[in-house]
């Protein structure tokens, strides 16, 4: 069946509801958003069957339209773009329930309760078409429980869908079928979360809390019981669980204030009423500090405490931490662990975990403890949660932002040393990963020509992870390194394309960068097609080495600053102006230079979760590596007939001027860095490379031919210049901006306007480069200048002085 999702109907628009709703708004679908009446906006008859209203439908849309602002409102944003909000209709199950009518997808997302869901259901099946998706977004409710008294067409069409919270930022989607679901529906579904939605799709058993919250929260609920039993502190278990685990930045207990303590209470409660076995029941039994919050309503973020606490003192605010022993805030001490010591410089993780597990201080002890807790469970676990064990490690890593998953975990230390340290525990693992290592496996994947295959417990052979041919693993190609320095590798990625990854500290451009993008073209010139780049970092690029900059112009090495401005921008027009298409592929952060890099490609193959932007008025300069000239081209090259030249400029002026950073790829284009019908977005951030290096074929095999720089730029010359020192002054008189914030205005306008030129002149790109430079250099001799940069480079404030 060839089936098309134009339109989605969302039935309950709370907290998930309103989300959800808004991700598929994210990717164009039309939306219907129900949920119930409000009680006072209906009043009841005489008879005892009929009910009439005398509300209007503002009034009897009132919760599903507050729920909807309240999301579009919220932060971090559900939406790419406010306007997109223009895509979801509300309405309320009893005035618009027949709409689901024409919906092809219909998504209950109501309260955790059985018996209203399928009240739900009830309705649905009156006026649902048939061939209609139906699913339930549940994080725990077995899914065949919500068959009884269903359709055939219904049960056939139906399964389980576990968003993850915030929907549009989360990357997990877990898929549960039930023995009725049709194997198209699965596949669909399946495929569509991956493609459209963007999402790491895991086909999942109808097991208690599927997979991720299964082993997710056992984890925590495991550290829970060792900090008791180890004595740790708050804040020492948040250093321990951080990204030295390869976890998120707020590790453990910060998470838990952010979810919420009773979010995550009511996963573990209901996983200790629905797991059998009791020894594992054990594992999700409240430890009494976590009963005596939650009995507080000590619960995080949403009741002003939890493991923290933000205070108001003398000194300003502060945050405290709970003291596990007493249940009193105290003042957070600095956690130091002689093991954590031992990781610094060690930049891969698997390097990294090895480390760890190997500690011989109080931080090895709970690392071990820790994975030998993991390790036993996960085994034991499969196949009850799930058949391949890659789809534990996916989950984990989608739904909880572990770097590693368990299975790669235990990789990392080594699955017959993992084994050894489980059996000295008294927690073995289970006889399948025995039975592995007997086979003379002794990994759970292996790497063979770029495709990564896993152990496959029934075969008990290794087979190639499904998907990968959408996917380009960046760590899976090292052996198809043509060139590297000590910032950036070139690889082989194949079809005659190649790709140029940073691995600077937050891939940030500097000589290494510049020599690596001037290598990587010079060899794709000479026996390849094209050249992306793009990689596998949390961000594409944070920009130009600021420290850098910082300490040539305290040196006052003008010459030198001079040198690296000119092959920073030498660089940029390489990329531009090359023989062969060259596709920059950002994603997360693409600021400064990273975002000049983007302006300069071919073609821009951007993830949607792409916040890029040209930042450097924020530290006293103007961008400086082409993207100032970049953006009076397009100004010259946007005019049309009948613009008003002064206002298009004022437009492009302003988005450098004010730092602006776009908080989607979408909102890219609305600030003319990305290109309508030149540059694409993807939306699976997995899948980006592969977009890239597809991106690439297309353009070599469209006949690729080296553009010509451009020497027909029209800038406006000192009409243009007077609109911008008219603003500025004006600014500035009302106290809207300080004297330096008005001086590096006029620099900016001056090279957008090519200069004092007398009137309006068509000038090269060249022109505007030296502009640039110029102007540039001028401001890094400026001490207001060095104090905003050195206000970034120390605090990541930025300072208005």
């Amino acid at each position: 069946m060839n089936r098309v999702i134009k339109r989605v109907a969302v039935l309950g628009s709370g907290v998930m509801g309103s989300r959800i709703a808004c991700h598929f708004a994210n990717i164009g679908v039309n939306v219907l958003l129900l949920d119930i009446v409000p009680k006072e906006a209906t009043t009841t008859t005489a008879t005892a069957t009929t009910t009439t209203t005398t509300a209007n439908s503002t009034q009897r849309n009132k919760i599903v339209n507050d729920a909807l602002q309240a999301a579009i409102k919220s932060n971090p944003a559900p939406l790419f773009k406010k306007s997109f909000a223009q895509r979801i209709t509300t309405g309320n199950f009893d005035d618009n329930m027949k709409d689901i009518a024409n919906c092809d997808w219909i998504i209950e997302v109501v309260i955790e309760n059985i018996d209203i869901k399928k009240k739900i259901f009830d309705q649905v099946e009156k006026y649902r078409t048939n061939g209609t998706l139906i699913t339930s977004n549940t994080s725990g409710i077995p899914i065949h429980l919500m068959l009884e008294g269903r359709s055939d067409d219904f049960q056939q069409h139906f399964c389980g869908t576990h968003f993850f919270n915030p929907p549009r930022y989360l990357r997990l989607l877990e898929i549960i079928p039930t023995a009725k679901t049709k194997a198209d529906v699965v596949s669909f579904l399946m495929h569509y979360g991956d493609l459209y939605l963007g999402k790491t799709t895991v086909l999942c058993k109808d097991t208690p809390a599927f997979i991720a919250n299964r082993i997710g929260v056992f984890s925590i609920m495991n550290l829970f019981h060792q900090v008791q039993a180890m004595g740790f502190t708050v804040e020492e278990i948040d250093k321990l669980t951080g990204p030295v685990l390869g976890r998120p930045k707020s590790a453990t207990f910060r998470t838990c204030d952010v979810v919420g303590l009773d979010t995550l209470v009511l996963v573990a409660n209901n996983l200790h009423n629905d797991v059998t076995d009791e020894t594992e029941r054990k594992y999700f039994e409240l430890p009494a500090f976590i009963q005596k919050m939650i009995d507080n309503k000590w619960l995080g973020d949403k009741t002003k405490q939890g493991f923290y606490k933000k205070v108001k003192g003398e000194s300003g605010s502060e945050i405290l931490s709970l003291d596990l022993k007493t249940l009193e805030y105290k003042p957070q001490v600095k956690s130091k662990f002689a093991t954590l010591e031992q990781t610094k410089g060690i930049d891969n993780i698997r390097d990294r975990i090895k480390v760890l597990a190997s500690g011989k201080d109080k931080a090895g002890e709970f690392y071990r403890s820790s994975f030998i807790a993991l390790f036993n469970y996960v085994s034991t676990h499969v196949p009850e949660i799930a058949d391949e064990i890659y789809r534990v490690d996916d989950a984990l890593k989608a739904g909880f932002g572990w770097e590693l998953g368990p299975f790669e975990l235990w990789d990392s230390i080594g699955v017959k040393d993992a084994i050894a340290m489980m059996k000295s525990a008294g927690k073995p693992a289970a006889a399948w990963v025995e039975e592995m290592i007997a086979t003379g496996a002794d990994s759970f994947y292996k790497i063979d020509n770029g495709i990564q295959s896993y152990y496959d417990q029934q075969s008990k052979s290794y087979k190639p992870v499904p998907g990968q041919q959408h996917f380009i693993v960046l760590d899976n190609l090292r052996n198809k390194t043509l060139w590297k320095n000590a910032g950036c590798s070139l690889l082989d990625i194949g079809d005659g394309i190649l790709n140029l990854e940073f691995h600077t500290k937050m891939n940030t451009i500097g000589g290494e960068i510049v020599e690596g993008i001037l290598k990587s073209i010079e060899i794709a010139e000479k026996d390849f097609r094209g050249l992306t780049v793009g990689n596998d970092g949390a961000n594409f690029s944070a920009g130009a080495n600021l420290g850098l900059i910082y300490m040539m112009a305290l040196e006052e090495e003008w010459d030198e600053i001079d040198m690296a401005i000119r092959m920073f921008q030498k660089m940029n027009m390489r990329v531009r102006y090359s023989s062969i298409p060259v596709v920059v592929a950002p994603h997360a952060l693409a600021l400064g230079g990273g975002c000049e890099m983007s302006l300069h490609a071919d073609r821009v193959q951007a993830a949607a979760e792409t916040y890029i932007g040209l930042v450097e008025f924020g530290v006293g300069l103007i961008p400086g590596g082409g993207g100032t000239k970049e953006f009076a081209m397009r100004f010259a090259d946007s005019l049309k007939e009948g613009d008003i030249e002064l206002n298009a400029l004022r437009e492009r002026f302003l988005t450098i001027a004010q730092a602006k950073v776009s908080t989607s790829a979408a909102e890219a284009f609305d600030l003319g860095i990305l290109r309508p019908g030149i540059d694409a977005v993807t939306m699976n951030q997995s899948r980006l490379l592969h977009d890239a290096k597809n991106a690439c074929i297309e353009l070599a095999e469209e006949g690729y031919v080296q553009p010509v720089q451009r020497k027909d730029i029209r800038v406006l010359g000192k009409s243009g210049l007077g609109m911008v020192y008219a603003g500025a002054n004006a600014m500035y008189s009302g106290n809207y901006m300080s004297e330096h914030d008005k001086i590096i205005s006029e620099k900016l306008g001056y090279v957008m306007c090519g200069g004092d030129l007398s009137a309006p002149a068509l000038v090269s790109e060249q022109y505007l480069l030296d502009l640039e430079r110029e102007a540039f250099l001028s401001l890094c001799g400026m001490r207001k200048t060095l104090e905003r940069i050195k206000s970034i480079l120390t605090s990541g404030k930025i300072l208005r002085n």
